[in-house]
């Protein structure tokens, strides 16, 4: 069974430091481009950054650039999150699609077949 799992949520203080993980269990996500999504209460769903499955493309959404990073480790992904703002505040997702296009990557949630449990971030003083 194909499985995406996210932890590293939390509570932390405007300005504040967090670092997701998404993990994969029964797959290897080597050919699978990852997505970051997020939602916040009474919100639409929003894509915050995506990493191709090779690695070398990746992007972010205007409103996170220059504070989050994502990178990917074997069968993991990762998503540095500095400068934490109140408006960070949500239930973060990780998804995957399989694809045969080592360079891109998609920040469209309805492209991705695969998608974890959520965590919750927080960001209040």
């Amino acid at each position: 069974q194909l499985q995406l799992v996210e932890s590293g949520g939390g509570l932390v203080q405007p300005g504040g430091s967090l670092r997701l993980s998404c993990a994969a269990s029964g797959f290897t996500l080597d050919y699978y481009a990852i997505g970051w999504f997020r939602r916040a209460p009474g919100k639409e769903r929003e894509a915050v950054s995506c990493i191709s499955s090779g690695a070398g493309s990746t992007n972010y959404a205007d409103s996170v650039k220059g504070r989050f990073t994502i990178s990917r480790d074997k069968n993991t992904v990762y998503l540095q999150m500095n400068s934490l703002k109140p408006e960070d505040t949500a239930v973060y997702y990780c998804a995957a699609i399989l694809t045969v296009v080592q360079d891109m990557c998609a920040m469209l949630g309805e492209m991705y077949n695969y998608w974890g449990q959520g965590t919750q971030v927080t960001v209040s003083s």
